[in-house]
C-alpha cells in the first residue's frame, strides 16, 4: 500500500503537536510496510519568499498551484492521500487535486478550520461558535479573529467559503475525539464519512514510581487554562495539596511567577525537554489540564495516561473522551468546580494509575491507532479500486 503524507509543518521556532504527529505516524506506517510519499511544505519557506511571493501569500489558502502534486500523483500512483494541515501554503485545493486523479482522500482534523477562522472556536477568552452555521463567517472579520488582522480574517473566511463544498467531498475524516465528529457532523458531515481515530504516542513503559503533587504541562496562556487553576489552587492552604509543578512558558508568565512568589507549594519548571517532561510525569501523582477552550487531543494527556498518571481535565472538546471514567475526572471549567476537585485528586490519584496505564494500552497505544489507521486506508483503497 502507498499513502501520500500531505502536510504544511508549522514553523520550527514554536514547538508544534501537529508537527509530531505527522512524524510518528509516518514512521509507524513505514515500519508496518506501507510505502509514505511525503508531500510537505514549510511555513519556514516564508522568510525566503521575494516581495512578490509575500504579496502573494494571502491568497495562497484560497489557491495553491498543485503542478508539483499533480506531477506526484501521476508518477507514484498511491492509493490514498492523507491530508494533516493544509494552511497556508499547500490550501484546501489539495483534496481537489487528488481527486481530478482518482486518488480518495483522508483528513486528520486537528482543529476546527472547516468553519472557524482560527481554528480554535474560541476568542477573547471565552469558548464561541458565532461562525458555525453562517454562509459566510462574517464574525471572523468582524472580531480579527485570524491574526489578529481584519484583512487576514477576511481572506481566510472567504477561505472557508470558497471551500466549503471541497471539504464535503473528502472521502473519510479522521476525528481524533467524538467532539470532533460532533464537529464534522454540524458542518454537514454524514457518519458514513467520520472515523473516530485518537492519536497514539509511543510506549513510554510500565513503571513502580510513586508520584507525589499534582503537574501542568503546557503553554502559559488564558486558554490553556493556568490562571484558572492558579486560582483554584489558591483557595487552599498553603501546602495542604502537596506541591504543583509548573512546565511551561508563555504569555502568562509574569502573572505566575507574582502568584508563584508568594507561595511554596508552586514551582515554575518552565522549558522542559521531552524526556524531562516523562520524568516530571512519573514522579507526580497527577496532571492537570484546565483548558478553557475546546481542546481537541492535546498529547499531553495521552503521554500522562501512558506513564500511569491519571489526569483532571476540564469538561470541553475532546478532553472528556481521552480521560474516561477510569483515566481521571473532568470538571465544569470554573474556579468553584475546579477548586472543590483539588483535594479529592490528591487522595484518589495513586488509585487510579493502573486504570489509567490500562486505558492508554486499550486505546491510546501506537499498535491501536496505527493498525485503526491503516484499516481506514485499506477500506478507502478497496472502495476506488470497486469503483474504478
Amino acid at each position: 500500500m502507498k499513502i501520500v503524507i500531505a502536510h504544511n509543518r508549522y514553523v520550527s521556532a514554536n514547538p508544534s503537536g501537529e508537527n509530531t504527529v505527522v512524524d510518528l505516524e509516518s514512521r509507524l506506517l513505514e515500519e508496518a510496510g506501507v510505502t509514505v510519499v511525503p508531500f510537505q511544505r514549510s511555513s519556514d519557506e516564508i522568510g525566503s519568499f521575494s516581495a512578490a511571493q509575500k504579496a502573494l501569500l494571502p491568497l495562497s489558502p484560497i489557491y495553491a498551484r498543485q503542478r508539483d502534486l499533480s506531477e506526484l500523483l501521476a508518477r507514484e500512483k498511491p492509493d490514498v492521500l492523507h491530508l494533516h494541515n493544509p494552511y497556508p501554503l499547500l490550501s484546501p485545493w489539495v483534496v481537489r487535486t487528488a481527486h481530478k486523479h482518482g486518488v480518495p482522500v483522508v483528513h486528520t482534523v486537528h482543529n476546527f478550520r472547516q468553519v472557524c477562522a482560527n481554528g480554535l472556536y474560541f476568542r477573547d477568552g471565552h469558548s464561541c461558535h458565532d461562525c458555525l452555521g453562517k454562509a459566510f463567517p462574517y464574525p471572523a472579520v468582524q472580531h480579527s479573529c485570524y491574526r489578529g488582522s481584519k484583512a487576514q480574517s477576511a481572506l481566510m473566511a472567504t477561505t472557508l467559503t470558497v471551500h466549503r463544498g471541497t471539504w464535503r467531498s473528502v472521502d473519510r475524516y479522521l476525528a481524533l475525539t467524538p467532539a470532533i465528529a460532533d464537529h464534522l457532523r454540524s458542518f454537514g458531515i454524514p457518519d458514513s464519512h467520520i472515523t473516530v481515530k485518537p492519536n497514539g504516542v509511543p510506549d513510554p513503559g510500565p513503571h513502580s514510581e510513586v508520584g507525589k503533587g499534582l503537574l501542568f504541562v503546557g503553554r502559559f496562556s488564558e486558554e490553556k487554562g493556568l490562571g484558572l487553576l492558579i486560582d483554584a489552587w489558591r483557595r487552599h492552604p498553603d501546602g495542604t495539596l502537596g506541591t504543583l509543578r509548573l512546565i511551561g512558558d508563555g504569555p502568562l508568565m509574569a502573572e505566575v511567577t507574582a502568584a508563584a512568589a508568594g507561595r511554596s507549594d508552586i514551582s515554575i519548571l518552565g522549558r522542559r525537554s521531552h524526556g524531562e517532561v516523562q520524568e516530571a510525569m512519573r514522579s507526580s501523582a497527577a496532571l492537570v489540564t484546565p483548558s478553557t477552550w475546546d481542546e481537541v487531543c492535546p498529547m499531553v494527556v495521552v503521554e500522562s495516561l501512558a506513564n500511569a498518571r491519571p489526569v483532571l481535565a476540564t469538561a470541553l472538546g475532546g478532553l472528556p473522551f481521552l480521560v474516561g471514567s477510569d483515566g481521571g475526572w473532568a470538571v465544569a471549567p470554573d474556579v468553584d468546580a475546579l477548586a472543590a476537585m483539588l483535594p479529592r485528586v490528591v487522595a484518589e490519584a495513586g488509585g487510579l494509575a493502573a486504570s489509567a496505564r490500562r486505558r492508554y494500552e486499550e486505546l491510546f497505544s501506537t499498535q491501536v491507532t496505527t493498525a485503526a489507521l491503516i484499516g481506514v486506508y485499506e477500506e478507502l483503497a478497496f472502495q476506488s479500486v470497486n469503483r474504478g
